[in-house]
């Protein structure tokens, strides 16, 4: 099997993963674990699972020019983007939350003319404008008739953040997945995001009363831990290797989908015109920005 093709596997069971994770984070989050503390959890146990993987392979050496970017790396992709996204999703629904992270390919787009200054052209820019409308709407008036949501604009507005960090994140990756192993990388990116979160988390994490959770939830915890942060962060990171950055964002694509369904199946959000026409606008956006992608990639 071609590289590309098992690259498109992983970045697309990663992308199932991450789309159940809305559903079932969302069930241990505000009423067993809060939000920072749950990122605490995830943080630290996803933390030991690498550097207990990294043993299993040949030790590589980081070079010391390439600490500094691997710690915005880990700003941007553990830190800034597991901590809004969790607090957001703690204050909106699954079904809200997935689609505002669709706008992500939008900002990779916009990171990687910033930062590699790719030209950007008329119809790509239309795209933007359109996907950002799309977000703003979902942002402002994304909390009519929800259920089980605190604070659906601002949590639609951290997700919003989150899924611009997961973009910049991409673009600042990109050279330092192709010089070292995954786990190598994502070992070390974990352990500077534990040093971000822990302010945050601390106090969250002391309040957690383990002997009230239920055993279903103590499964969810484990779910988010071994699959949505190391299953997902390895397969992204494979799939980074042999793949353009915007490529692997525009898997993103799916999460919405998957995420509805779930959430429909199990009861935890609804449907209503604002999510829809919200959702149509976004696509439409990213549809533009990341049309005739995939022809470039060899």
């Amino acid at each position: 099997m071609k590289q590309r093709t098992l690259a498109l596997i992983a970045v697309s069971i990663a992308t199932l993963i991450y789309g159940i994770t809305y559903t079932i984070a969302k069930e241990v989050m505000p009423v067993y674990v809060k939000p920072f503390g749950f990122i605490l959890i995830r943080i630290i146990g996803s933390s030991a699972i690498f550097w207990i993987l990294s043993l299993f392979i040949k030790n590589q050496k980081i070079d010391k020019t390439d600490y500094k970017k691997i710690l915005i790396a880990s700003f941007f992709g553990v830190g800034l983007n597991m901590l809004t996204f969790f607090k957001g999703l703690s204050l909106t629904t699954p079904i809200s939350a997935s689609v505002m992270m669709v706008t992500s390919p939008i900002m990779v787009l916009i990171f990687s003319s910033i930062l590699i200054k790719k030209a950007i052209g008329k119809q790509k820019v239309l795209g933007i404008l359109i996907g950002l409308i799309g977000a703003i709407i979902l942002i402002t008036y994304g909390s009519a008739q929800d259920t089980g949501a605190t604070n659906s604009n601002w949590g639609n507005f951290l997700i919003f953040i989150n899924a611009a960090s997961y973009g910049l994140y991409l673009v600042i990756s990109k050279s330092l997945i192709e010089k070292y192993h995954p786990i190598t990388l994502v070992k070390w990116l974990y352990l500077f995001g534990l040093f971000f979160t822990i302010p945050f988390g601390y106090n969250e994490l002391r309040e957690v009363t383990w002997q009230e959770i239920p055993t279903t939830i103590y499964w969810s915890i484990g779910f988010v831990v071994v699959f949505t942060s190391c299953v997902t962060y390895l397969f992204n990171l494979y799939g980074l290797s042999k793949l353009k950055p915007t490529t692997v964002s525009v898997f993103i694509y799916l999460q919405p989908v998957i995420a509805t369904i779930y959430a429909l199946i199990v009861g935890s959000d609804s449907l209503h015109l604002v999510k829809i026409a919200a959702t149509l606008l976004i696509f439409s956006g990213v549809y533009l920005v990341t049309k005739q992608i995939d022809s470039s990639v060899k």
